[in-house]
């Protein structure tokens, strides 16, 4: 009985990857590249690099925001993305001959070092692991249900193989791997022990994965998480003024008093007289991602109509900016990727060492069968 109920269990265990192996093997890769996906553009773009070698000090982002529209006088300034300090800021346009474009502009010498009217490869990566580049019909993704019911996919690897590996803490303190005794003794050794190690990985992978999808279904559900950030009442617009009053250097300077640890990362300006700057950033909390701290502006009075904080957060919203940081591993800088880099591909290399174990055994349990088959029909000839 109890050898039928660890048969069962390793059954489980394979069927809960081994039909959408595939998929779930480039998700974890994807988010592998993903979660470097900063490094890399930088490694790759020489446009990308926010090059500094007078060692200037940054220069306010509403300075980097005139010299593009210098440079484009009919464009339209939508926002702009800061990243680390080594890569450009990014400023969203559109221009005439231009429906959409990011100008890189190197932040500490106010140099325009490159228009895209592309997908970014930080877009594209997030993109491809977040969604697997499915289209989007109005508020869900068939990719992006698909990417995080992997999660459910990965606890219950996770719960099964604890069921059938007895004593599993052993690997902590006396790893083995026994290359001495066959390729299936060395593929389940690395494998058993890829597992053990990855366990608090698999924890944290599942338990925001399993966030994403409650997530995507509230989207499809029309449910806000966060609300939308309010209008201009139509009082507050005086009829003799063609341009609102707050500038947009204004509006940042009332977000740093605001909050003196704001961090920009996300900033958009007013898409029409009742838009408000809607300004997103990160602050001294590091298990917050950067999109923590959010305020909006009003630039006809420079109010702040609305503000959100970790401070004042609901439980839903606090998770779902902790999500990300945990995910990706962003919250402790490039050490932290460092280390999800690592189990990424330790992760990516258990699908498939699970995959070749379970191919080795299928293959041997057909042959198995076809000589019991041909043994039955000689004996029956006989």
């Amino acid at each position: 009985m109890a050898k039928l109920n660890n048969r069962f269990w390793f059954q489980l265990h394979g069927w809960f990857s081994l039909p959408i192996w595939l998929i779930f093997c480039f998700v974890c890769l994807t988010g592998t590249i993903a979660v470097f996906s900063h490094e890399l553009t930088w490694l790759t773009n020489p446009a990308s690099r926010a090059t500094n070698p007078d060692k200037l000090p940054a220069k306010p982002v509403a300075e980097l925001v005139a010299k593009v529209q210098q440079a484009y006088p009919t464009a339209d300034v939508g926002g702009v993305m800061l990243f680390e300090p080594y890569l450009v800021h990014a400023i969203t346009f559109t221009d005439q001959d231009k429906p959409f474009a990011i100008a890189y502009v190197n932040q500490y010498s106010g140099k325009i070092q490159q228009i895209n009217e592309g997908i970014t490869f930080i877009g594209f990566m997030r993109s491809l692991h977040g969604w697997l580049l499915f289209p989007w019909q109005s508020s869900h993704s068939i990719g992006y249900y698909l990417v995080s019911a992997m999660a459910l996919v990965m606890l219950g690897a996770l719960v099964t193989g604890l069921v059938i590996y007895k004593n599993f803490w052993r690997s902590f303190t006396q790893p083995k791997i026994r290359f001495k005794q066959g390729k299936k003794t060395i593929l389940t050794d690395l494998h058993r022990l890829a597992g053990v190690w990855s366990i608090w990985f698999l924890m944290v992978m599942s338990a925001t994965g399993l966030w994403y999808l409650v997530q995507a279904v509230m989207w499809h559900a029309d449910i806000d998480i966060e609300p939308h950030a309010p209008l201009v009442a139509v009082t507050d617009i005086p009829a003799q003024h063609s341009a609102p009053p707050v500038s947009f250097a204004d509006a940042m300077h009332i977000a740093q008093q605001r909050f003196p640890n704001f961090q920009p990362s996300y900033l958009m300006l007013p898409e029409h007289n009742r838009g408000m700057y809607s300004l997103m950033g990160g602050g001294e909390h590091i298990f917050y991602d950067q999109y923590s701290y959010n305020l909006s502006i009003n630039p006809w009075t420079g109010d702040i109509a609305h503000e959100k904080s970790p401070a004042n957060m609901t439980a839903l919203q606090s998770v779902m900016h902790i999500a990300d940081p945990l995910h990706y591993g962003t919250l402790g800088g490039v050490w932290t990727k460092a280390i999800w880099f690592l189990f990424g591909l330790i992760l990516s290399g258990m699908s498939v060492t699970g995959f070749m174990m379970w191919g080795s055994r299928t293959v041997k349990a057909v042959r198995a069968s076809r000589n019991a088959r041909s043994l039955q029909e000689i004996n029956h000839g006989a």
